[in-house]
């Protein structure tokens, strides 16, 4: 009843298939544009030092020319440079110090052993000096202000009556100290050391910096400088054709350019910006769907796959939007090459390039110098995607993230040269968020494994892990079934040779070769190639040995998904023998017995054939490498007649003929097997 159920729910979705697809499409359509910052495009690109060869560009209304930021720089530099700190006095600091003066005075003069009649004259004097240097102002520097010189000029506020002076007329700390100093030293008849120490602890700074005030002053300052300079006015030419993109005209495009966007925000119609979006996205959407039914039927039919291209489609330009609108300093640093690497290590190189190319240009409509871009991420997508053709060590990624940055660098030089025309005048700085960029694309390995467990599906990295002869099936192989994982190991060779001479997936036919015999270890010494004298078929009858050969068919598919093989390569196991008979046994049976009936069903293997080009050159491997072991004297000849054979019975047989395999490709695949196996078997080649 399950099972009924089952296929009915598969029946079910298959019936709704396409309009699953068109539902996924359309919602990957409407968050895209939902996400889209919602303004008009400016229809040109600005790039200083370019020859404007656009038509003459004329102003359509009246617009402020926008200071750039240099020029606003500098102004805040002047501006800032304007603004004298302000310092507090405190007023009343005098008074406290000169009566702490006095008091410390009393406590002790009777202990200095001093002439009572010089009493008053020694208070008059301290007090004297005290109240000069208060009177003066006793201040402490700030380095802030004194930019290489000294002293500054500050204004002084005294109960809120403010007084412009150079701290040259104010006292620090240790110059009033010095100041009483030389006073008392023209005083002979005075202890100075005995003044000097009481006046020392009564000096303390009565002008106090007020970094509230001083900052808020700063701020107003700043904040009422201007950001314009001089009018466009209507009608007037904002940029000739034919004429070099300077400094001026630069500024004066990036005034237009803003000036048109304001205008758009606030005349234009929103409804139609919306349209033209999901119209411009709709487009890439369907090019890339129609891409998939023409070029990859096989993931255009498969609603898992393509919900999972759409996922990476719309998640990167998700996060483009979001850059955009958290005003993120620079675009570049979103990994934008982490796209290609993902859909090429998951699918292939054409399908990855034509995302990839669908994907910059509709960034290119909403990031600033969209050729530029464009230029920037095409080539470093392209490099991204070639540098890992053939996936098979994973440090190719870390290759591959370097080859992307020497591309990325290139490519800022050449732009660089282009636009400034001078080594000397480059910021290097810019080129850190191509360096954040490539190594945010080292994400693309984590989630590549994250793929693959969501989706279900087998990338070239798990592929890999899997050909890794210490994998456990194939340790288990080695050590209980040693003659059939020689076997695999040569099948592999074979197909893996042949698959990369005529096109396909190597790694793939290499893992499907290593497993394809795996169900063998369940009974390996019922197989020639693990026997040693003794043959148990010899105590079986023929339809038996049979059962117990087809059998290794079913039996691996058992132990490979027990093991979480994934069906990509299981694929590999069911279809190695195709429907195929086991002929010895058959052939034998048809002489022992001619009169008896026979269901030829008995010796045929039930599992469907090939249905892939890497399938179809297995399944060649695997008979010629078998049937080659058989060779008493393997020369040229036997070799040559030995593949020729095998062949020409698998095509009259038409085990291949859903393989996809053109009759050009078998006559390169038998030429590369014939060649391998005279290696194999060490045979000379007449000359």
């Amino acid at each position: 009843m399950a099972k009924t159920a089952t296929t009915r729910q598969k029946a079910i979705l298959r019936k709704y298939s396409r309009n699953v697809k068109f539902l996924m499409t359309l919602v990957s359509v409407c968050a895209i544009v939902l996400t889209l910052p919602k303004q008009a495009k400016f229809s040109y690109d600005i790039e200083k030092g370019k020859i404007w060869n656009e038509k003459e560009l004329i102003s359509p209304y009246n617009f402020a020319i926008l200071k750039s930021p240099q020029e606003i720089e500098s102004d805040e530099r002047a501006v800032l440079a304007s603004i004298t700190p302000i310092y507090q006095l405190d007023d009343e600091l005098s008074n406290r110090e000169r009566e702490g003066f006095k008091n410390d005075f009393a406590v002790k003069w009777h202990s200095a052993g001093l002439s009572d009649r010089q009493r008053t004259e020694y208070l008059d004097e301290g007090d004297q000096l005290l109240k000069d240097v208060y009177d003066r102002g006793v201040v402490n520097l700030n380095t802030k202000y004194q930019q290489g010189a000294e002293n500054y000029q500050v204004t002084i506020l005294d109960k809120n009556v403010a007084t412009e002076k150079n701290t040259a007329d104010l006292l620090t700390k240790e110059q009033a100290l010095a100041y009483c100093d030389h006073a008392l030293s023209q005083q002979k008849d005075l202890d100075k050391a005995f003044l000097l120490d009481l006046i020392s602890n009564r000096l303390q700074p009565n002008l106090t910096f007020d970094s509230k005030l001083t900052s808020r002053l700063e701020k107003e300052a700043v904040d009422n400088l201007s950001t314009t300079r001089g009018m466009v006015q209507k009608g007037d030419v904002i940029v000739a054709k034919g004429s070099v993109v300077n400094d001026d005209t630069y500024q004066r495009l990036e005034s237009y350019k803003k000036a048109f966007e304001d205008n758009v925000r606030t005349t234009g119609d929103p409804r139609l910006v919306l349209l033209g979006q999901f119209l411009l996205v709709s487009i890439m959407i369907t090019l890339l769907m129609v891409f998939l039914y023409l070029f990859r039927r096989d993931i255009y039919e498969d609603n898992r796959l393509v919900s999972l291209i759409l996922l990476v489609v719309t998640a990167m330009l998700f996060a483009l939007s979001m850059a955009i609108k958290l005003e993120l300093p620079n675009l570049y640093y979103i990994p934008y090459c982490i796209v290609p690497i993902i859909i090429r290590i998951l699918f292939d190189t054409r399908l990855a390039l034509n995302i990839h190319l669908l994907v910059v240009l509709i960034a290119g409509f909403f990031v600033p110098n969209s050729f530029e871009f464009a230029y920037f991420e095409l080539t470093a997508g392209m490099v991204s995607i070639y540098s890992i053709k053939n996936l098979i060590r994973r440090e190719q990624f870390l290759i591959s993230a370097l080859i992307i940055t020497a591309t990325y660098f290139a490519a800022f030089l050449g732009i660089s040269f282009i636009r400034e025309g001078s080594l000397r005048t480059i910021d290097w700085m810019d080129f850190l968020p191509f360096v954040v960029s490539v190594l945010l694309t080292l994400l693309a390995y984590p989630l590549i494994y994250l793929f693959e467990k969501v989706f279900a599906i087998t990338s070239d990295i798990t592929l890999i892990e899997l050909t890794n002869t210490n994998a456990p099936l194939l340790r288990e192989m080695a050590f209980s079934a040693p003659g059939t994982f020689q076997h695999s190991l040569q099948v592999a060779n074979l197909a893996e040779n042949a698959i990369y001479t005529i096109g396909g997936n190597a790694l793939l036919v290499r893992a499907g070769a290593l497993y394809h015999d795996i169900g063998k270890l369940e009974n390996p010494l019922y197989f020639i190639e693990n026997q040693s004298g003794f043959n148990p078929h010899d105590r079986l009858q023929y339809q038996e040995s049979a059962q117990i050969i087809i059998g290794h068919v079913r039996k691996g598919v058992e132990l490979a998904r027990k093991a979480n093989i994934p069906e990509i390569v299981i694929d590999f196991i069911r279809t190695h023998h195709g429907d195929t008979r086991v002929d010895y046994f058959y052939q034998s049976f048809l002489k022992n017995f001619p009169e008896k009936f026979v269901d030829e069903n008995t010796f045929r293997y039930p599992s469907p054939i090939p249905f892939s080009k890497e399938g179809g050159v297995l399944m060649l491997a695997d008979s010629v490498e078998a049937a080659s072991r058989a060779l008493k004297e393997p020369d040229e000849k036997s070799i040559a007649d030995l593949v020729d054979r095998i062949v020409k019975y698998k095509l009259d047989q038409n085990q291949l003929s859903d393989s996809n395999i053109t009759l050009k490709e078998i006559e390169t695949i038998k030429t590369i097997f014939k060649r391998m196996l005279m290696s194999i078997y060490h045979v000379r080649i007449d000359y």
